[in-house]
């Protein structure tokens, strides 16, 4: 049975280059690419970022009940297929997906044992730092992410771990550490000294082990959206 990996973050957290670095060093993870009904940005291609359909093709998909889920964000319709979960199974690899909070709340309904990792910027002056630096948004699309940003962060707490992406080489050590230690646990062999280190690293990541400093994460997000 494969396990499915849910990485969730606000736009500009740095979520597509950890999920990118993850890929690397684990093994026996499968990728899910999403659907999308929104243009390709820049350098983006169809079946490397996105697979970019028109509207009609993604109600159909819908209607047919091809997604695993699916939501409209800032216009634009995104959505996995269920196709992805059964490729990772035949093949005997656990599942990674890359989808929003919407996303999120529909696969943990369908498949309650999903890992569900979130992944916050350290605060919103370097998120918008960030978002400002890519060079992909307008001025106005970038406060509009600074805004939804600040309600997705809410749902922090419905996730099983929390990511602060603020050093990447110590992001990719624990996001690999959550992932490696899920398997270790539904092994349910007795870990060596090595496989201890990995549970302790995944451990600290938890949900009820990092609410504290998560705490002026939000606060830095509440006080930037007064004074905008």
């Amino acid at each position: 049975m494969s396990t499915v990996f849910i990485i969730s973050a606000p736009s500009g957290s740095g979520k597509s280059t950890l999920v990118n670095e993850l890929r690397k060093i684990v093994t026996g993870l499968e990728f899910s690419i999403s659907y999308t009904t929104r243009p390709p940005r820049g350098s983006e291609q169809n079946g490397r970022e996105y697979f970019f359909v028109p509207r009609a093709e993604f109600d159909e998909m819908v209607g047919k009940g091809e997604l695993l889920e699916h939501a409209e964000v800032f216009g634009n319709c995104y959505g996995t297929a269920k196709r992805f979960l059964r490729e990772a199974e035949q093949k005997g690899n656990d599942l990674l997906l890359d989808i929003d909070v919407q996303g999120a709340q529909q696969v943990k309904k369908k498949i309650p044992d999903a890992v569900s990792i979130f992944v916050l910027p350290p605060n919103r002056d370097k998120l918008e730092w960030r978002l400002r630096h890519r060079g992909m948004d307008s001025k106005d699309v970038i406060e509009r992410r600074l805004v939804t940003a600040s309600r997705e962060i809410e749902n922090y707490d419905k996730y099983d771990y929390i990511l602060v992406n603020d050093r990447l080489e110590q992001a990719v050590d624990e996001l690999r550490a959550i992932v490696l230690s899920e398997r270790l646990r539904r092994a349910g062999e007795k870990p060596s000294s090595h496989d201890k280190r990995i549970l302790e690293t995944a451990e600290r990541c938890r949900l009820g082990n990092v609410r504290e400093r998560v705490q002026p994460i939000l606060q830095s997000f509440k006080s930037g959206a007064a004074q905008s």
